[in-house]
C-alpha cells in the first residue's frame, strides 16, 4: 500500500517536494492556506501591467529541469541567459554595468571604479574555489548526520580551510582586496541574497557572485511566476492532489510520531508529513509546546522587504531587467536594519523591469516597475509605520539618479510590506529567509530537515536548511525526498 504524503504549504520547496515525491511513488497531498499555490513565487495582474510578486533572480536553472526529468515530462521550462546581469548606479553619478561576461566585467570595473582587472577575475575565481570546496558539503546533504561528513570531500575542504576565510566577513575580506568602497559594496550586496548583514556574514557567502558570474544569470521567459505554473504542473500530471484555501493547524502526533494534520477543513490522516512553512510557524502554532526548541527559534531573524509596484507609462533606455541603486553608507544602512531595527533614510533600491525581457508585462511604451529595499523583519508584527516615508526616499533618490520625475509616470501601484508578507506566507515577521547568516556557524544552526524528535515529519523551505532563495529550497525538497526516500525502500 502506497504511503501518504502530507506537505503543508506550495511554496517553491513544498512544490519541488511534491514532483520529487510523486514521481518516487508516493501519494500525495499538498494543503496551501492560500487560494493559489506558489507562496512567494507568485504573480498579479494590476491594470494593464503583469508583475512577479516575489524572488525576481534566477540562478542555478538546472534544478528546475532536473525536477522536469524526474517526472519523465515533455514540459519545457523556457529561461534565456542574460548578457547583462544587473545595471548598478551610484549617488555620484558612477554607472556600471555588470555583464555576463567575465572579462568584460572586470574591465567595466576597472574602467569606471579603478580596480586592477585581475582583482575582480580573483574574487570570481576565490567565490568559484569556495563553491566547489562546500557546495557538497552545505548545499545538497543534511548537515546533522556525523556520517555525511566521513568522506572525501570533506578531508578536501579541510586541507583547503584557509581558502574559504572563515573566521572573517565579507567585508573584512572584500575590503582587503579592494580599494574603491564602490566595489566593496557591490561584492558585499550578496549578502541581502539570504538577508544577511556583510559586516557580520562570513566570507563563505562571497560563494553567492559564484552563481550569478560564474554559473550564470537568467530569465525566465514568461516571469518568475511560471517557476509556479511549471512545478504545478508536473505536480498534477504525477497524480499529487492540491487541496487550496486549507490552512493547516495542527500536526497530529501519537507517541512522537506523526499522524496526520487538522485542518479548516477537517482531520487528514497521513504516514509522512513535510512542512514547507517557516519554521517559527511550525512550532509556534501547529506542534505540541514540548517540542519548541527555544534557542534555534531566538536566533536572529533575516531582512525583510518593503515592495512597491509600478505601472510606469514610460520607458527607461538606461535601465535594464536588474538594477540597483547604492545608498551612500552601506555600513550604516545594515547597522540602521540590524542594531536599530528599523528602515534606512537612505535606503539601496533594487528595479526589476520583466518587460524588458517579457515585453507584454507592459503595454507598449511602458515598464513594469518592482522597485524594492530592504527593511528589518516587523518584530510587533503589527502593520508597519514607514511605508509613506519610504515612498518619497525612494522617489527623491530616483529622480536624483534618473534626472526624472517619477511621480507623473506611474500609472498603477500596489504595496507589499513585512507585515503582509507574514499575512499571506506565515514567515515570521514578514523575514524573507528565515534565520539572518549573520554568524560563521550559520550554516549549522539552521533547523534540520528531519525533526529529531517526532517521528516521519520533515521540514523544507527558506527557513531551514540549507537556506533561503529558489535554488537552496529547490535543494532542501531534495534533501528531504533522499531521506524519506533511503528510509522508505
Amino acid at each position: 500500500m502506497k504511503k501518504h504524503i502530507v506537505i503543508i504549504g506550495s511554496g517553491v520547496a513544498g512544490l519541488a517536494s511534491a514532483v520529487r515525491l510523486g514521481a518516487a511513488g508516493y501519494e500525495v497531498t499538498v494543503l496551501e492556506a492560500n487560494n493559489y499555490v506558489g507562496g512567494k513565487l507568485h504573480g498579479k495582474k494590476i491594470g494593464r501591467y503583469r508583475f512577479d510578486l516575489g524572488p525576481s533572480v534566477l540562478t542555478m536553472p538546472h534544478l528546475i529541469e532536473d525536477l522536469t526529468a524526474i517526472s519523465q515530462q515533455n514540459i519545457k521550462f523556457d529561461y534565456i541567459h542574460l548578457n547583462k546581469i544587473c545595471n548598478y548606479l551610484y549617488e555620484d553619478g558612477t554607472f556600471l554595468c555588470a555583464y555576463a561576461d567575465k572579462n568584460k566585467f572586470a574591465t567595466e570595473v576597472e574602467n569606471k571604479l579603478g580596480e586592477t582587472k585581475q582583482s575582480v577575475l580573483e574574487q570570481l575565481k576565490d567565490s568559484a574555489t569556495a563553491y566547489e570546496l562546500t557546495s557538497d558539503l552545505f548545499m545538497h546533504q543534511s548537515l546533522h548526520k556525523l556520517s555525511n561528513f566521513l568522506n572525501l570531500k570533506t578531508l578536501k575542504a579541510l586541507v583547503n580551510i584557509r581558502k574559504l576565510h572563515l573566521n572573517k566577513t565579507m567585508n573584512e575580506v572584500n575590503t582587503k582586496r579592494f580599494k574603491n568602497p564602490k566595489t566593496v559594496q557591490l561584492f558585499n550586496r550578496f549578502a541581502t541574497y539570504n538577508g544577511s548583514n556583510p559586516f557580520q556574514a562570513p566570507a563563505l557567502i562571497n560563494i553567492i557572485a559564484h552563481l550569478e558570474h560564474n554559473m550564470g544569470a537568467f530569465a525566465a521567459k514568461n516571469g518568475m511566476h511560471d517557476i509556479t505554473k511549471h512545478l504545478y504542473q508536473l505536480s498534477l500530471n504525477l497524480g499529487v492532489e492540491f487541496k487550496l484555501n486549507t490552512k493547516v493547524t495542527k500536526i497530529k502526533t501519537d507517541n512522537d510520531k506523526v499522524i496526520g494534520v487538522s485542518t479548516s477543513n477537517g482531520d487528514l490522516k497521513a504516514d509522512i508529513v513535510v512542512s514547507g512553512s517557516d519554521i517559527h510557524h511550525v512550532y509556534s502554532k501547529l506542534l505540541d509546546p514540548k517540542y519548541y526548541p527555544n534557542k534555534l527559534l531566538k536566533q536572529e531573524k533575516s531582512l525583510s522587504g518593503l515592495i512597491f509596484y509600478w505601472g510606469i507609462n514610460k520607458q527607461f533606455a538606461e535601465l535594464d531587467l536588474h538594477n540597483i541603486l547604492f545608498s551612500k553608507n552601506g555600513e550604516e544602512e545594515f547597522t540602521t536594519f540590524f542594531k536599530h531595527k528599523t528602515a534606512y533614510h537612505d535606503p539601496t533600491i533594487y528595479i526589476n523591469i520583466t518587460s524588458k525581457i517579457t515585453p507584454q508585462d507592459a503595454p507598449e511604451g511602458c515598464e513594469n516597475w518592482f522597485v524594492m529595499i530592504n527593511v528589518p523583519h516587523n518584530e510587533s508584527s503589527k502593520p508597519v509605520d514607514y511605508i509613506d516615508e519610504m515612498r518619497k526616499q525612494i522617489v527623491a533618490k530616483i529622480n536624483r539618479l534618473l534626472k526624472t520625475d517619477i511621480e507623473q509616470y506611474i500609472e498603477v501601484e500596489e504595496i507589499l510590506d513585512p507585515y503582509l508578507i507574514e499575512q499571506r506566507t506565515s514567515s515570521f515577521g514578514g523575514s524573507l529567509y528565515g534565520n539572518s547568516s549573520n554568524n560563521k556557524y550559520a550554516a549549522f544552526l539552521r533547523h534540520a530537515n528531519e525533526s529529531s524528535k517526532i517521528k516521519n515529519l520533515y521540514f523544507c523551505g527558506g527557513s531551514v536548511h540549507p537556506g533561503g532563495g529558489i535554488p537552496l529550497g529547490l535543494l532542501s525538497a531534495k534533501i528531504v525526498s533522499e531521506m524519506i526516500g533511503s528510509k522508505n525502500q
